[in-house]
């Protein structure tokens, strides 16, 4: 090949044995991206990469608001020392029976929520409720052993589910008449002129 065939080869683009500059300049732009800098695509280079970085700051911020907004666990012990439902900022415990009761208790209102109270019972978390010997009554489980007839039947004081310790000091065992208690009545009400116990031992016996 003659000198000036090789020169016009050259002038046209076309490689030649020992021309790899051409191969490597603007139009091929063979080298990562920036390392070349006469390179023409390097501003898309460039753009693609702000995008990943965009991309990885959105999905960063987007998981790190729904750890902070979603707790692993909503089950705490309220004040009253009874089971209560977390808050998002997993410090407030809301008491079971304060859920869902058109108060809100946490600061944005997440135990209020309509897919937590939309369809009661089903919709709340178990450890929230107790259900009552019969299936389809309910109360919330703060209620099971509080010395009240929330179920109707007692279940939730008396019953083998309910599991209740023996009444407390501040309660008088006996066998209730009036239906609103079941195997204690409060001390407050011993000696009060009225008959809670069948047997009248509030009246004879009991001391407040």
């Amino acid at each position: 090949m003659t000198s000036s065939s090789q020169h016009e080869l050259e002038r046209n683009g076309d490689v030649a044995t020992g021309s790899t500059a051409s191969f490597s300049g603007d139009r091929g732009c063979c080298h990562p991206c920036g390392a070349h800098t006469g390179c023409t695509q390097r501003p898309l280079c460039i753009s693609a990469v702000a995008l990943l970085v965009l991309v990885a700051a959105l999905a960063s911020g987007l998981a790190l608001a729904l750890l902070l907004r979603t707790p692993v666990n909503r089950l705490c012990t309220a004040p009253n020392n009874k089971t209560g439902f977390l808050c998002d900022d997993r410090v407030t415990c809301v008491p079971a029976s304060q859920v869902c009761d058109n108060i809100s208790n946490c600061r944005n209102g997440e135990d209020e929520q309509e897919q937590l109270c939309g369809d009661l019972p089903h919709s709340l978390p178990g450890h929230l409720i107790f259900y009552c010997s019969n299936p389809k009554s309910w109360v919330y489980a703060d209620l099971r052993c509080n010395g009240m007839n929330d179920c109707g039947d007692c279940s939730d004081e008396t019953g083998s589910l309910a599991a209740c310790p023996p009444c407390g000091q501040e309660w008088w065992s006996c066998s209730p008449v009036h239906y609103e208690f079941c195997s204690c009545i409060p001390r407050r009400l011993c000696r009060d002129g009225i008959q809670h116990c069948l047997g009248w031992s509030d009246e004879l016996l009991c001391t407040a």
